[in-house]
């Protein structure tokens, strides 16, 4: 069995993610490509979608969610996603364990559902949220009138997990802002959910989107688990390697993977880049630089820029008097060569994020920290 090297891996990844090179898609069919970007911010999944695109507009991609072509909503891992709305109603009904495990496992609101009638309170939620979208706050405190015994938050939260549901713009929009207001996704999109998209089609396109991976990886990237036996079933359709620990991967036998040694652009990543989030051994990008940060696991999350393919540095966004500044903060001293390449593709990003602003570009010493954003972008 042939083994694929840790940067050969990285090639093949970087090319399903777009980030090989900018695709000529639309934003729509990218979205589609890569089976959602995670989106738990309102605004900042928007950078993954210019770093992947040869063309986007950021009010090209808002007018998705407003006309109701792509939905944010609770998915993969039980976080939020932006999806094609087709694929929130295919994919949606195939996550219902991770979001079951989320909320009866949660130390926060598990409790709140013991000897609770839950298709009651599902039911009562629906009924709320089909008269109008509600917050969670809202919500919560309409069903605790019903069930004054529990949490309000619980509730909602529960609500959330149980009953498939969109974030409504223009919480989302670029240039907008908004509460999260939740509505029942097959009311919004108009459109019953779908039982025809298998777990082995989403398997398939996870590794059209990611691989070649592991079972562990594709556990990761879901939050299902079990997919051993989905993986050994399609095992016929697929090729095998092993990574450079002796670990089994699993590939579509037409899907890219190209030299290693060809080049890999510089790339700015967003905080929640799927990128970064979606296998299990996540060496295939992260570098040992990255990890002598010591990030605080519930602190700020650092958005990522990548070198050669690799983890190099963090970046941060401000704005202040009319002026645009990014702050490239690298975990080691840059050549000439990468230094001119984050500054044309951040001269880039700074168009996208503040396009009327004077930009400014700095660098800082190797192994600074400062990831403050206050853009809140």
């Amino acid at each position: 069995m042939q083994t694929l090297t840790r940067r050969a891996l990285n090639r093949a990844t970087l090319d399903r993610q777009l980030l090989l090179r900018r695709a000529d898609l639309t934003p729509l069919q990218a979205i589609e490509h890569l089976v959602g970007l995670q989106a738990q911010t309102p605004h900042t999944w928007y950078v993954g979608l210019w770093s992947r695109l040869a063309a986007c507009r950021p009010e090209e991609v808002a007018a998705l969610l407003t006309q109701r072509q792509a939905v944010r909503i609770a998915l993969m891992r039980s976080t939020i996603h932006l999806v094609s709305t087709a694929d929130a109603l295919a994919l949606r009904p195939l996550v219902q364990p991770v979001l079951d495990r989320d909320l009866f496992a949660n130390h926060t609101h598990g409790r709140a559902m013991r000897d609770l009638d839950i298709g009651q309170m599902v039911a009562a939620g629906l009924e709320l949220l089909d008269e109008r979208p509600r917050t969670p706050g809202e919500l919560g405190r309409l069903l605790a009138q019903r069930w004054p015994d529990r949490n309000p938050a619980s509730l909602a939260y529960a609500v959330r997990n149980l009953l498939p549901v969109v974030q409504t713009p223009p919480r989302g929009v670029w240039g907008a802002g908004g509460r999260t207001v939740h509505a029942p996704l097959e009311s919004w999109a108009d459109a019953p959910l779908r039982t025809d998209h298998t777990i082995d089609r989403t398997v398939l396109r996870y590794l059209a989107a990611f691989g070649p991976a592991t079972v562990r990886d594709v556990q990761t990237w879901c939050g299902l688990t079990r997919l051993a036996e989905v993986l050994d079933r399609l095992r016929p359709r697929l090729v095998t390697f092993r990574d450079e620990n002796g670990a089994e991967l699993f590939d579509l036998p037409d899907a890219p993977r190209p030299d290693p040694q060809v080049s890999a652009p510089a790339r700015f990543l967003y905080d929640f880049d799927n990128l970064l989030l979606s296998h299990h051994d996540r060496s295939r990008v992260i570098t040992d630089g990255l990890r002598r940060q010591n990030f605080k696991p519930h602190g700020p999350v650092p958005r990522l820029v990548l070198l050669d393919g690799f983890t190099a540095a963090t970046w941060t966004f401000a704005t202040a008097h009319d002026t645009a500044t990014l702050t490239v903060h690298p975990f080691a001293p840059l050549s000439a060569r990468d230094r001119d390449a984050l500054t044309v593709e951040g001269g880039g990003l700074l168009d996208f994020l503040a396009a009327k602003a004077s930009h400014e570009i700095r660098f800082t010493a190797p192994g600074h920290r400062d990831h403050s954003d206050p853009s809140g972008r």
